[in-house]
């Protein structure tokens, strides 16, 4: 299937963001050729700054193959930026659990029209306190199997050194170097064709984020941590060692 065309928006954001992009920061960019040139597909990327977006955006719209993320409902309501995110394409999550899977059938959709839809698997900036990539939603699992689309995992590393994960305040001088690397695509096929199990899902999402992972530490050139950080089970352990401290004042009186 033909790629879709970039449209108005996409053009018309082009040149609102990149000039000061350009600007703001140098980069080292590889593996331009593993974006496929048609057909619809998936890229799975890590996520450690909110001006991940705008320059991973970057990246990508300098490939041909403009991405549509998806990203929150409340986006899409908000004047100018609402007008933006639905002329550009994007895909509005919604959290209420009834309309939670309508964004999964979205992206299916445009995946099968043969469009890019750019996932970050981690839900969230990555709450790893060394910034690694955390452990990833099942979500870009569940569409990568159902439309069975090349996965293209995708590192990127150096917009926390102009905006760390929550900060409010940006740094964007001296000037930072913005590092992207995308992969090969992920070998999923020993996944297809069987039953969408809780436990296929999470698989198929660690092997996607083993790959994302392998591709951050050659940017960082440096040796990623065995245990991928979980935020479910940090807290857990922080409400243990609450309970423990609190059980520890109380004798204490």
């Amino acid at each position: 299937m033909s790629r879709r065309r970039i449209g108005f928006w996409y053009r018309f954001a082009a040149v609102l963001c990149k000039p000061p992009l350009v600007v703001l920061f140098k980069r080292d960019w590889r593996g331009m050729e593993n974006i496929p040139a048609d057909g619809g597909f998936i890229t799975a990327v890590n996520h450690n700054s909110h001006l991940d977006p705008l320059l991973y955006g970057h990246f990508q719209y300098n490939t041909g193959r403009v991405p549509r993320f998806l990203a929150k409902d409340g986006l899409f309501r908000k004047g100018f930026v609402g007008a933006a995110m639905r002329g550009t394409g994007q895909i509005p999550v919604y959290r209420e659990s009834t309309n939670a899977l309508s964004a999964f059938r979205a992206a299916i959709d445009a995946v099968e029209r043969g469009e890019c839809v750019a996932f970050y698997p981690e839900g969230t900036l990555t709450r790893d306190p060394e910034l690694w990539p955390m452990t990833g939603k099942t979500g870009v699992a569940r569409v990568a199997l159902q439309t069975q689309a090349p996965v293209i995992p995708v590192g990127q590393w150096g917009a926390t050194e102009a905006l760390a994960p929550y900060a409010k305040k940006p740094h964007f001088f001296p000037r930072k170097k913005h590092y992207v690397l995308a992969g090969e695509p992920v070998d999923l096929t020993r996944f297809y064709d069987k039953e969408m199990t809780p436990d296929l899902l999470k698989e198929a999402t660690e092997a996607i984020m083993t790959e994302i992972t392998s591709l951050v530490a050659d940017l960082r050139g440096e040796k990623a941590p065995q245990r991928r950080y979980d935020p479910r089970e940090a807290r857990i352990e922080q409400r243990r060692k609450s309970q423990a401290q609190s059980g520890s004042s109380e004798e204490s009186k």
